[in-house]
């Protein structure tokens, strides 16, 4: 049974090497999450630390994905936004390890990122994903609104241009 829960600071930063492993499966997998091949584990934990960091501050919520006390998914909500949007947030690297899809986990993580947003006062979700990725996807089927794609917006892990699709969800 999968166990989804929010880290604190000191939780998020233990876990570095856990969700190091997620992260880098996920880019030698083709995930356009901001990281180019070749990625190890060792070129992820400062990104791990950063997101820790605001954790810390309360700018990030991070959720992980369990099975079997292993962390194999992890979810972020950008909480801290400009003083004109306080009710948003941004959903960030919703990332599920090759070995642990297929069983429900994004579905899991999603909805747990945005109960826990809503708790916190945001009662709107943003966020993009690479256009005809497996990820884009999942979005609709939970709920989310596409709002366009913006050509060339990053690029592929392995190189070469990607686009990107923008969806949003408002909470309630």
């Amino acid at each position: 049974m999968p166990a989804i829960r929010t880290l604190s600071a000191e939780e998020a930063r233990a876990a570095i090497p856990a969700l190091s492993q997620v992260l880098v499966d996920c880019v030698a997998g083709g995930a356009s999450v901001g990281f180019m091949q070749p990625y190890g584990p060792e070129d992820a934990k400062p990104y791990w630390r950063d997101v820790a960091d605001a954790v810390a501050t309360g700018g990030n919520l991070l959720l992980v994905a369990e099975l079997d006390g292993r962390i194999v998914g992890t979810v972020q909500v950008g909480a801290a936004q400009m003083p004109n949007q306080p009710h948003r947030g941004d959903l960030k690297k919703l990332l599920v390890h090759r070995s642990a899809r297929g069983k429900g986990l994004a579905r899991l993580l999603m909805d747990a990122a945005e109960r826990e947003a809503a708790s916190r006062g945001k009662t709107l979700l943003v966020l993009d994903t690479a256009t005809g990725s497996d990820a884009e996807a999942i979005y609709p089927r939970l709920g989310w609104q596409r709002v366009g794609v913006i050509p060339d917006y990053a690029l592929w892990p392995e190189g070469g241009f990607c686009a990107t699709t923008l969806f949003y969800k408002r909470l309630s």
